[in-house]
């Protein structure tokens, strides 16, 4: 059983974040953060606002952009680090305040990779033959767990979703996969609520966003140039056929030093880290539609959306886009 990918929604906080928010309490400019993450705002949750209400706000902005009728979804997965709550899972909260009937709902932990395993597992379950219609959503409040205190990490996190619809097609439009997680790399960003160690190193219970940003910078680059390679040899395609690349938006300057490496034009690198900051599960969708909507992406366009994080896990797709703009 084939699939494709029919309509796509996101949703951010009404709380917007200007870097000059963090001169108040930081040693740091709007300049100083432009120049190494390349974020010019990003947006917060309010205090009763979590990641299952910005979950339904991007379903209904898909539902209402392409019509699309919710009843006979019949999966619902969110990919996120920040539930609200452990138990029940983000995606029972979705199936219910969104009325779906009948469905299965699971929430899946692969930080910035989240989305695009969301994909691959949707994808999965149609070909199975006992699902036809997977809603597929990134999502996270990172603003949540975020250390304010930690001047190299806390500017560049912010809160948003993106949701997707995986559904059975005569027609193949979700091309071969690709999955990778190197274990080793755990201690170098976590988020941890409760005591225990890792690596036989202990690791502090502060539900907090703890990140050692330079080996991830550099693990983050090797790996997706890597990958990337590998990704497209596995679906037995160049480069130069992939009309946008959609990688996680961690920093603009890893997406910048990838498609150097790559020789790959940075105009065709969809990114939302400028706008939105990081918004890990949930960027590659803002990304993605926000490129519909601007005219960039078109129907028929390939597509090759890669995530990579915390673990340190990675996971990328090729794709056709099949949406247009509404």
């Amino acid at each position: 059983m084939s699939s494709i990918i029919t309509s796509i929604g996101i949703c951010h906080p009404a709380k917007e974040i200007k870097n000059s928010y963090f001169e108040d309490f930081l040693d740091t400019s709007d300049q100083w953060i432009r120049e190494r993450t390349g974020i010019e705002r990003r947006f917060f949750a309010l205090e009763n606002e979590f990641t299952s209400d910005l979950c339904v706000g991007a379903v209904q902005s898909l539902s209402e952009n392409y019509n699309k009728e919710l009843g006979d979804i019949d999966f619902v997965i969110v990919a996120t680090t920040t539930p609200d709550q452990t138990v029940p899972s983000v995606a029972s909260q979705v199936q219910n305040k969104l009325n779906i009937k009948q469905a299965g709902c699971i929430d899946i932990s692969a930080a910035c990779g989240g989305f695009v395993y969301g994909i691959i597992l949707a994808k999965g379950l149609i070909a199975a033959k006992t699902h036809r219609k997977v809603l597929v959503i990134g999502a996270e409040t990172l603003s949540k767990v975020t250390d304010f205190s930690d001047r190299s990490s806390c500017i560049l996190f912010g809160d948003g979703a993106g949701a997707v619809i995986v559904e059975a097609s005569e027609h193949n439009g979700i091309f071969n996969a690709l999955t990778d997680t190197d274990g080793s790399y755990g201690k170098e960003l976590y988020l941890s609520n409760r005591a225990l160690y890792l690596n036989d190193e202990k690791i502090v219970a502060d539900n907090k966003l703890h990140q050692n940003g330079r080996v991830v910078f550099k693990w983050a680059v090797s790996t997706l140039v890597k990958k990337i390679r590998e990704l497209l040899s596995v679906n037995n395609t160049d480069l130069q056929d992939i009309d946008f690349l959609i990688p996680h938006s961690a920093n603009i300057r890893i997406l910048e030093a990838v498609c150097k490496e790559l020789d790959f034009p940075i105009d065709r690198c969809m990114e939302s880290i400028r706008q939105y900051g990081n918004t890990s599960a949930a960027s590659i969708p803002i990304a993605w539609y926000n490129g519909i909507k601007n005219g960039k992406i078109k129907p028929k366009d390939n597509l090759l959306l890669i995530g990579f994080g915390g673990g340190m896990t990675c996971a990328g797709i090729c794709l056709r886009n099949e949406i247009d703009i509404r």
